[in-house]
């Protein structure tokens, strides 16, 4: 497997392989406080903690860095407003060739404080600001009309998630939706969570999401069937296990993590989601693109925070260190 994909990052690198539709990425743009802690608090109780920095963050954000590292072009529907997170956030974005293609105005962007175990383990503490007051107002001329779309149940789930649900159930089916529903699974209500697992819908999950939609034991049995109502791809990541995928009946499978010294696991389903879009953009085939999503991930896991996706000449040294 280290071999196939490395083979196949030579040949990204080299440039045999061009973008083939368009992505579009909708969602948050946050600031990370990025915290370090031998254990979490007690209720009622003190820790000391190691400030690490300050990140660019937000799921959507995150997607957006690492396909712009990876030569990949996307839209970026992501709310910036005003204040001194915003500002931060403009600045940081600016510092690597992007920017929003949704500004807004009214309220300040929210932030996110990270705090990390020793192990790597991340706990969020989320901060809401502008980012979740979807607007219909603001989407009204932005829905693509074909190529790639990615969303996150973050925003879903939000208070104003609604306006983007409807706007997602109302895209043509030229666009395929990358939807990573996330750690918020459990309130977002169940009939919507069967009305979002559409036709044209490529569903990325991790183990406890996946349980939560009814996984017991066989993970095959579980993708397959959700593949029969979407016809896309389904991934379910599993950690240092790797990530199982179904694309067809005779393209599935297992395909290992890579083996890195974990630093933390912030950003870790992002950079994942953001190799599925670059490899569907790229044309590759569905293990190609698992193979390159999860390495990405394992580089993005061996630094801290969450923004630090590589480019492709540097993913490939890293698997040839």
């Amino acid at each position: 497997m280290s071999h196939e994909r490395r083979e196949l990052l030579r040949s990204l690198t080299q440039g045999g392989w061009h973008q083939q539709c368009p992505v579009t990425v909708i969602g948050a743009a946050v600031m990370d406080m990025v915290v370090s802690a031998d254990a979490l608090p007690p209720r009622g109780g003190d820790v000391a903690a190691k400030m690490q920095g300050f990140h660019l963050g937000g799921c959507a954000l995150n997607i957006a860095v690492a396909l712009k590292q990876l030569g990949i072009e996307s839209r970026n529907l992501l709310p910036v407003g005003e204040g001194p997170w915003a500002d931060r956030l403009r600045d940081g974005m600016a510092r690597r060739g992007l920017r929003s293609d949704l500004p807004v105005s009214g309220e300040d962007n929210g932030w996110c404080m990270a705090l990390v175990e020793p192990d790597g383990e991340r706990t969020f503490i989320s901060i809401d600001g502008v980012e979740n007051q979807w607007q219909a107002a603001w989407l009204e001329r932005a829905a693509p009309v074909a190529g790639l779309a990615y969303l996150s149940g973050y925003q879903l789930s939000a208070a104003k998630g609604g306006v983007l649900i409807d706007w997602m159930l109302r895209l043509p089916p030229t666009v395929r939706v990358v939807l990573d529903i996330g750690p918020r699974i459990d309130v977002i209500d169940a009939a919507l969570l069967q009305r979002l697992i559409r036709p044209g819908v490529i569903l990325t999950l991790n183990q406890r999401e996946a349980q939560h939609l009814g996984m017991r034991g066989d993970i095959g049995h579980f993708c397959r069937g959700l593949w029969r109502r979407t016809r896309q791809p389904v991934v379910v990541r599993c950690g240092a296990e790797g990530a199982y995928y179904h694309a067809g009946e005779a393209d599935c499978g297992w395909i290992a993590a890579r083996r890195v010294r974990v630093a933390d696991s912030i950003g870790a389903g992002d950079s994942h989601s953001a190799g599925l879009l670059a490899g569907l953009a790229l044309g590759l085939t569905p293990r190609q693109t698992m193979m390159l999503a999860n390495s990405i991930a394992g580089y993005v896991v061996s630094q801290p925070g969450g923004d630090c996706a590589p480019t492709l000449a540097q993913l490939l040294a890293s698997e040839e260190a």
